[in-house]
C-alpha cells in the first residue's frame, strides 16, 4: 500500500489552523503556541510538526513559505527568516525519510496581493510575487521537495468591468514561463503543478476546473511543463465530482497530485474536511490506479479539524481516519479489478466498436459518406440497455 499511498501533512491547516471562520473567533490553542508570529515561535512550531509526523508515521509534508516563517519588514529580512526556518527543517530531516511533497508561495493573504499576484495591475506587485516564488522554489529544492504548486487563490476577477482579462492572462502565462525557466536554472527536478481553485473568492478564472486549466496551459504553450493538483473540495465548488476532475486530468496526461479532502455539499465554501466517505475514496483510487500511481505526487491532506475539535489527539484521529479511508478505497479497487465484472460490463457496452466499421471510426477514418451508406444498409439501430443499475450494484458490492 505504501507504494500507492504517499501521504502528506498540510502544515498550514494542521499547524496554523485556528478554528476561526467568517462568523466565529479562533477556537484552538495548541500547547506549543505562545500567541506570537515570532521567529522563535516558528521554530517551536516546526519542531512540533516534525514530532507529529514521526509519531503519525508520515514522511511527506506541504507548506507555504509564509506559514512556516514570519514576514519581516523588508524582503531581505523575510528571506532571512525563511532561511533560518528552512535550515532547522533541514536539520530535523536528518535521520528520517521526511521531506516536502511540495512547497508553494503564499500569494494571497498579504494586502499587497488584494488584486492578485501575477495578475495584479501593479507591476511592482508582479515583481514582488516573482521574487517570492523564486525564493520558494529554491527552498523547496533545497529541502528535497518533489513538486512545486501554484495556487490560484485570488488569481481571478470578481468583476470584468475594470479588468483587462486578456492582458492579465498573458501576464500570468509569462510569470509561469519564468518559473519554468528558473526551475531549470536551479536544477529542480520536481513537477510544477497548478491547482484549480474555484470561488476562492473569485469567479472569472483561468483555473476554475481541470478543463479550464488545461485550456489555459494549451493556449500559452505550457502543457509540457505543468501537471494538475486536483483538490476534491475544489471539484465540488466547480460543479463536478472529484472523480470527474481526476479522470479529466488523467486522460489528458495531467494528473500529478491529489489534495485528499472533501466539502459539505450544503455549504458553498471550501470547508476542507478530511475525506471519510468510502465510496468517494474508492472512485478516487480507481483513477489513481488507472493512472499507474501519482509519483512523484501523492495525497496531501489539505484538510483541517472541525472548529469544535480542539484536542491535540484530534490531529491524529483526523489524519488516521483519512489514511484508513484511502487505504480502504485502494482495497476496494483491487476487489473490483480481481472480480472483473464491472470492467466487463464497460467492455460489453462499447463492443460494437470492436467491429470493422467501429475500428475505422476510432482510427479517425469514419467519413460521413461511408457512415451514411452503412445506415442505409443497417436500417434503424437497436440500442441495448446501458445497465446503469447493474454498474451501481457491482460498484457498491465492493465497498
Amino acid at each position: 500500500m505504501k507504494d500507492w499511498l504517499w501521504f502528506s501533512v498540510a502544515f498550514w491547516h494542521t499547524f496554523r489552523g485556528t478554528g476561526g471562520d467568517p462568523f466565529g473567533a479562533p477556537t484552538k490553542s495548541w500547547p506549543w503556541e505562545d500567541g506570537t508570529n515570532s521567529l522563535a515561535m516558528a521554530k517551536r512550531r516546526m519542531k512540533a510538526h516534525f514530532e507529529f509526523m514521526e509519531k503519525l508515521g508520515v514522511d511527506r509534508w506541504c507548506f507555504h513559505d509564509r506559514d512556516i516563517a514570519p514576514d519581516g519588514k523588508t524582503l531581505v529580512e523575510t528571506n532571512a527568516n525563511l532561511d533560518e526556518i528552512v535550515e532547522l527543517a533541514k536539520e530535523l530531516q536528518v535521520g528520517t525519510d521526511i521531506k516536502p511533497l511540495w512547497g508553494t508561495a503564499q500569494l494571497f493573504m498579504h494586502p499587497r496581493y488584494m488584486h492578485g499576484a501575477a495578475t495584479s495591475p501593479e507591476v511592482k506587485v508582479y515583481a514582488y510575487a516573482a521574487a517570492q516564488v523564486k525564493k520558494a522554489l529554491e527552498v523547496t529544492h533545497y529541502l528535497g521537495g518533489e513538486n512545486y504548486v501554484f495556487w490560484g487563490g485570488r488569481e481571478g476577477y470578481q468583476t470584468l468591468l475594470n479588468t483587462d482579462m486578456k492582458r492579465e492572462l498573458e501576464h500570468l502565462a509569462n510569470f509561469l514561463q519564468a518559473a519554468v525557466d528558473h526551475k531549470k536554472k536551479i536544477g529542480f527536478q520536481g513537477t510544477l503543478l497548478i491547482e484549480p481553485k474555484p470561488q476562492e473568492p473569485t469567479k472569472h478564472q483561468y483555473d476554475w476546473d481541470v478543463a479550464t486549466s488545461f485550456s489555459f496551459l494549451q493556449k500559452y504553450g505550457l502543457t509540457g511543463e505543468f501537471k494538475i493538483n486536483v483538490e476534491c473540495n475544489h471539484a465540488t465548488l466547480s460543479g463536478h465530482s472529484c472523480h470527474h476532475e481526476l479522470e479529466t486530468a488523467r486522460i489528458n496526461g495531467l494528473l500529478g497530485n491529489i489534495d485528499a479532502n472533501t466539502g459539505d455539499p450544503q455549504v458553498g465554501w471550501d470547508t476542507d474536511e478530511f475525506l471519510t466517505d468510502i465510496s468517494e475514496a474508492t472512485l478516487v483510487m480507481s483513477s489513481v490506479v488507472k493512472n499507474g500511481g501519482l509519483a512523484p505526487g501523492g495525497f496531501n491532506f489539505d484538510a483541517k479539524l472541525r472548529r469544535e475539535s480542539t484536542d491535540v489527539e484530534d490531529m491524529f484521529i483526523a489524519h488516521i481516519s483519512g489514511m484508513d479511508t484511502m487505504a480502504r478505497g485502494l482495497r476496494n479497487v483491487a476487489k473490483l479489478i480481481e472480480d472483473g465484472s464491472l470492467d466487463e460490463l464497460v467492455r460489453k457496452r462499447y463492443q460494437s466498436f470492436d467491429s470493422e466499421i467501429g475500428a475505422m471510426i476510432e482510427a479517425g477514418k469514419g467519413d460521413f459518406e461511408t457512415l451514411e451508406k452503412k445506415v442505409l444498409e443497417w436500417g434503424e439501430p437497436i440500442v441495448p440497455s446501458g445497465k446503469q443499475e447493474l454498474a451501481e450494484m457491482l460498484f457498491q458490492s465492493a465497498l
